[in-house]
């Protein structure tokens, strides 16, 4: 194939070395080029753009050209003639011609968010990492996301998520690369990016993960011209035969054991086992045969006792009838079956949240059993299961009506989403719960419950029921009120006051300090509460001691979460009037008073100099 070169001048850096090869294999992607190239020339590393052209036909070749006479020494162009009919081989060669430290395959219809070399560069060069994954966003297209919950400056390969990521859009270390001599699969239309991904998993000593920025942009094309959109690149037998070959390759790595398992779970859920799902359905009845086989096969030759262990119960009643078809039929239509689910009531009942609704899955009436689970959102392997009462379906209904308690005072601090569990033949169903439901179904006020404040709400962007325990996300509403203010010794103000929150009085150990924010500067001040019981506190800050300024009054109470500030209210009855000046030498004068309009604690503190103790004297 003949192949020819044009761009980068010299060593392709300008004389300074390459943080960053950007490998960019292009065929026919005229309408998505300038996005691509943009997105990569804008990045701050010292970078390289090889862009590998696969014999394009529809103008690109020619806007390449562009590319490499204005930014000769950033972008350089290799053109193949002819098509590879695959990404890997264009990739190969793309990498035969990199110089950077750390090398980054993008496709031209996709694109990098703004700083995300930087951001990942920054990551790799920190912590040593030879793999940095960065967050990826799908338009139109599904992103992976269990491995980007947080930033993880070292994740290890057998104790997190990353390798369920085994696309190429990642930032890999070059030498390892060459040393190891890590490559595409040319010889596969699709998959290839596994293989070599696999590949580097199994060499990488620190692999990292850029979770809190957007790094690459993952594009489904409008008229479906790609790869991974046309018809039959996902075929199911297709799809069995290409994994064999990174299986393969990643237990010549890795020698039997926890690792092993751990990496086999990832082939079994979403490689193997995957395809008795949905393309199961739509396979016909001799191919559906074919599929169980090639699975079995499969199962025959990897599957260990410590991978089914691990896998979930829908994908062991599979690998229980993979010689029953049509059981395996029924599992994936039960699977695939869309979730109908309304909330029709949301109430307290005591301490309890008591949800009522109807669920059921479209085309099938029998339910098993429904359950509400409860997520939490920081730590999405946390689950609390609440069993739900239901009935029989009935005809005329939306579904089986179901009706479960939620002790939310029990659930742990943070904020915990809810999703209705349906169980039919031993598979169950999960779908997040409240976008439907009825009118009359509103915001339940929150509760305190025990030490804790719950604050059931639904979110901003579905409208689904959350909780929010503690206070994490949502302000808690509460009220803190001073009865009586006088002056005590020591330049003291002496507090009386009470504490509400969310309907209920807070224990004794939930009030914490008082807090003195001033308003211009705002440094602040924490002084010492006494809890007496029902709700009451006293304090004695001394004000005649703060520095000049106007002082607002909060208290800080632990409702379970990070510490919730109350502005302090009062009424002008209530507090004590301007301190004089008392004993020797004046320095400051000290004013409490309620804010105008809703009455708030604030005192008013001044330095008094000899001009404004004359204007005194003289009033």
């Amino acid at each position: 194939m003949a192949m020819t070169t044009s761009g980068i001048d010299g060593d392709g850096g300008g004389g300074d070395a390459v943080d960053v090869s950007v490998v960019v294999p292009a065929r026919d992607c005229r309408p998505y080029l300038d996005r691509c190239l943009t997105s990569a020339l804008v990045q701050r590393v010292k970078k390289e753009i090889v862009v590998v052209d696969d014999g394009s036909t529809d103008g690109s070749a020619e806007l390449l050209d562009l590319y490499a006479a204005y930014h000769r020494t950033s972008v350089k162009v290799v053109r193949l003639e002819g098509s590879s009919g695959g990404a890997g081989r264009p990739r190969n060669i793309g990498l035969e011609h990199a110089t950077g430290r750390y090398v980054f395959f993008c496709d031209a219809d996709d694109y990098l968010g703004p700083e995300a070399l930087e951001r990942m560069v920054a990551m790799a060069d920190r912590n040593g990492s030879d793999i940095v994954l960065g967050k990826i966003v799908g338009h139109g297209r599904r992103a992976p996301a269990s491995m980007f919950h947080h930033d993880t400056d070292r994740a290890p390969l057998g104790e997190s998520a990353v390798y369920n990521s085994l696309c190429c859009f990642k930032l890999f270390r070059r030498e390892m690369l060459e040393r190891h001599r890590i490559r595409f699969a040319e010889r596969v239309l699709i998959g290839e990016d596994i293989h070599f991904t696999v590949h580097a998993f199994c060499h990488a000593e620190v692999i990292s993960v850029v979770a809190d920025h957007d790094c690459y942009h993952l594009v489904a094309r409008p008229d479906g011209s790609s790869i991974m959109q046309q018809a039959g690149s996902r075929d199911p037998l297709g799809w069995l035969t290409m994994i064999r070959g990174p299986i393969a390759l990643m237990a010549e790595h890795v020698p039997p054991g926890p690792l092993r398992d751990h990496l086999l779970v990832r082939h079994f859920k979403l490689d193997v086992l995957a395809q008795l799902g949905v393309p199961f359905l739509e396979a016909g009845e001799v191919r559906r045969k074919d599929i169980a086989q090639e699975v079995a096969a499969l199962c025959d030759e990897w599957l260990t006792s410590g991978v089914r262990a691990r896998l979930s119960g829908i994908d062991r009643q599979r690998l229980a009838c993979l010689d029953d078809v049509d059981r395996l039929a029924r599992l994936a239509g039960i699977e695939g079956a869309a979730v109908r689910r309304r909330l029709t009531g949301l109430r307290w009942e005591a301490d309890r949240l008591v949800v009522t609704g109807t669920a059921a899955l479209e085309g099938i009436r029998a339910v098993d059993g429904i359950s509400l689970v409860l997520r939490s959102r920081a730590e999405p392997a946390r689950e609390v299961v609440v069993p739900a009462a239901h009935g029989p379906a009935r005809s005329g209904c939306d579904g089986t009506e179901f009706a479960a308690r939620v002790d939310a005072g029990a659930l742990g601090s943070g904020v915990w989403d809810l999703r209705v569990a349906i169980e039919v033949e031993g598979v169950v169903r999960h779908a997040r719960l409240g976008a439907d439901r009825d009118d009359e179904v509103t915001r339940p006020a929150p509760r305190l419950i025990r030490d804790v404040v719950a604050i059931p709400y639904f979110t901003k962007d579905n409208g689904n029921l959350s909780i929010d325990v503690g206070g994490h996300l949502l302000a808690v509403p509460g009220t803190v009120r001073i009865t009586r203010t006088r002056w005590a010794l020591g330049q003291r103000l002496a507090i009386d006051g009470e504490v509400l929150v969310g309907g209920g009085v807070p224990a004794a150990s939930a009030i914490r300090r008082l807090v003195w924010r001033e308003r211009r500067t705002g440094d602040e001040r924490a002084d010492r509460v006494v809890a007496l019981p029902g709700g009451g506190f006293a304090a004695r800050p001394p004000v005649g001691r703060f520095a000049p300024g106007t002082w607002d009054a909060y208290l800080e109470v632990e409702l379970g979460g990070p510490p919730a500030r109350f502005r302090v209210e009062t009424d002008a009855a209530a507090v004590a009037g301007p301190r004089r000046p008392w004993g020797g030498i004046v320095l400051r004068s000290v004013r409490p008073y309620a804010t105008p309009g809703k009455g708030r604690l604030s005192t008013v503190v001044r330095k008094l100099t000899a001009r404004s103790l004359l204007r005194r004297m003289l009033r």
